[in-house]
């Protein structure tokens, strides 16, 4: 038997599930907010139900890392850090470096850091936690697990853009995708509930959260997906556009006196997506909640969300000539069945009838959303993440 961590880093933030391996059983879980804010929250839960949870104050990823694994042996969790095989590490952008999840050497650091560019709100935080657990555990195996490798099975077709080539062979100016490993995960989960091999499927997954991407997974393989050079792109999110005209931004910028691209590239990744339609939230429920109680502007960004959605969805059955099941996970898509109506409602033609009162109930748990009549099957798989980074520290321990 193994234990191996699974970390999620954030730039204020470490999610972390600690699993024996290979029997998968979750032995403590938690995560650390408010890195480097005063009244950091640091909480645990293990056992049968227990938590521990503390407030105070936390300067750095180092010292977050360091609290955590000595708490770990403190309410006897682990007895040392010797019991510790493996800690994956999740990375958003791994370019066209990395096709597959890989051991973490100095030279596989440099190119996550490297590739920040690609993924600045993400990839620098990555690295931050990354760097936290070798200076503490050097001698365990450490792995990087990447959004993007899941989607290095593209076709050229689907992730080039219309652009002078000569930009992606010298820039690598292409689309990448991202959410890799949700999709990944929740696609093999479907296909063990269509009973089919995962070879014979045609599945489209909806990651839907405060970010969100939409992707066509056939054969068990990534052909399309709807985030781009950059989780910027696809369909609307909490505080990102999604797709939009790129003429808008020179018109916008000379309108609103805005001089430097990146505070235009900043308004679009925070100050969009349905909290810039409604200036209410980037909160899906507070937007449900303001449109209940009439607000015009919280009804129409509940349609344009849905839309998009249904749009990308809609182009994946045509980009894989048909579906067998479509998949919603992540926080809205597991937890939000207006959403998941909306999009579905207007899909009937292509085969799909939603069970309505199923659907109502259902919230964070799996389930057959579409009725026993729908020739296309629809399901909310609740993703785990962090389970598919622990299997790939796994097959990597080998």
């Amino acid at each position: 038997m193994s234990k191996t961590i699974a970390i999620n880093a954030g730039s204020s933030s470490l999610k972390w599930q600690l699993y024996q391996m290979p029997d998968e059983t979750v032995l403590a879980k938690g995560i650390v907010e408010r890195i480097g804010i005063k009244d950091s929250i640091f909480t645990i839960k293990y056992g049968d139900g227990e938590k521990f949870e503390k407030v105070l104050d936390i300067k750095d990823h180092e010292v977050a890392v360091q609290m955590l694994l000595d708490q770990l042996i403190e309410l006897d969790i682990i007895a040392s850090f010797d019991e510790l095989t493996g800690v994956g590490h999740r990375v958003v952008a791994g370019g066209e470096y990395f096709s597959d999840s890989t051991v973490i050497t100095d030279d596989v650091l440099a190119k996550i850091e490297e590739l920040s560019e690609f993924a600045p709100l993400h990839n620098p935080a990555n690295a931050m936690g990354i760097k936290a657990f070798r200076r503490i555990l050097p001698n365990v195996l450490s792995v990087a697990v990447f959004d993007t490798s899941f989607h290095a099975t593209m076709p050229k077709v689907n992730y080039l853009y219309s652009i002078p080539k000569e930009y992606y062979e010298k820039h690598g100016a292409r689309k990448y995708g991202f959410h890799g490993t949700s999709h990944r995960y929740v696609s093999e989960r479907a296909a063990e509930l269509l009973e089919k091999p995962i070879e014979e499927t045609k599945i489209i997954t909806a990651h839907i959260g405060n970010g969100g991407s939409v992707t066509a997974v056939e054969g068990g393989k990534s052909v399309d997906t709807s985030m781009g050079f950059t989780p910027l792109a696809g369909v609307t999110m909490g505080t990102r556009s999604g797709d939009i005209d790129p003429s808008l931004l020179p018109y916008l910028m000379e309108k609103e006196g805005i001089s430097s691209i990146n505070d235009m590239i900043d308004i679009l990744n925070k100050k969009s997506g349905v909290l810039g339609l409604t200036g209410l939230s980037s909160d899906m429920r507070d937007i449900e909640n303001g449109a209940a109680d009439g607000n015009e502007d919280a009804i129409l960004a509940l349609e344009i969300y849905a839309d998009r959605i249904r749009k990308y969805i809609a182009q994946y059955v045509a980009v894989m000539n048909g579906v067998d099941a479509i998949v919603f996970t992540a926080g809205v898509g597991e937890n939000g069945d207006i959403i998941r109506k909306m999009v579905l409602e207007q899909m009937t033609w292509f085969g799909i009838d939603l069970d309505a009162a199923v659907n109502e109930k259902i919230h964070g748990k799996e389930a057959e959303i579409s009725t026993p009549d729908s020739k296309v099957k629809v399901y909310v798989i609740p993703t785990d993440e962090e389970l598919m980074i622990a299997r790939d520290v796994e097959r990597l321990s080998k």
